[in-house]
């Protein structure tokens, strides 16, 4: 008990309250100042816009707005703006939250991946990066034009979508079946894959 008193002597020695300087505003002598400053009446405001971050429009369920795009997944499109400008390719994915669509060897990265396992080195691979709907165009193969998307009913009464500039219909049933087994190849691919290993 002794010993927890003495402390408790030394810690109120120590309290900075009874230092008389603690919380007062240092002055000094204008004589020991190195440059005699007169403060100003009418002081500079700078005002300074931080940028702030950007956030995507959502839904009252806290999803993000989908945006409609023009090109659908399948399509061939030409590039219209940008480093990769006139290339040619078809559309493998496709971003609605922010407008963006992949294209198959076109904006390609180079990523430098990491060694996973001790024996296997590591490696530089590109992938195709997204970039924007509006920096593409649909493009007719037959006719080798690009051209702005038309929406018209046919006599059955399916709604499809056509180039404007040949007329040419772009969904088609054959457009779609094969689209379709496209994504049953891949998805047999990805499942005998953990099977194999």
């Amino acid at each position: 008990m002794a010993a927890m008193a003495a402390l408790q002597s030394s810690m109120n020695g120590l309290s900075l309250s009874s230092n008389p300087f603690f919380g007062q505003r240092l002055i000094v002598p204008p004589s020991l100042s190195p440059l005699h400053i007169k403060p100003r009446e009418n002081p500079c405001l700078i005002v300074v816009k931080l940028k702030r971050w950007e956030r995507k429009d959502c839904k009252p369920n806290s999803l993000p707005v989908l945006q409609k795009m023009h090109v659908k997944i399948g399509d061939t499109i030409q590039v219209i703006s940008g480093r990769d400008k006139g290339k040619i390719g078809e559309i493998s994915q496709i971003f609605k939250h922010n407008s963006t669509i992949v294209v198959k060897d076109v904006n390609l990265k180079t990523k430098h991946m990491k060694s996973r396992e001790e024996g296997q080195p590591g490696q530089i691979i590109k992938i195709e990066a997204p970039i924007h709907s509006s920096n593409v165009m649909l493009y007719s193969k037959e006719k080798e034009v690009t051209s702005r998307v038309g929406h018209k009913v046919l006599d059955d009464g399916k709604k499809v979508r056509y180039l404007i500039k040949t007329g040419e219909i772009i969904d088609s049933d054959e457009n779609w079946k094969k689209l379709k087994e496209a994504a049953k190849e891949k998805a047999e691919v990805a499942a005998a894959a953990p099977a194999a290993s």
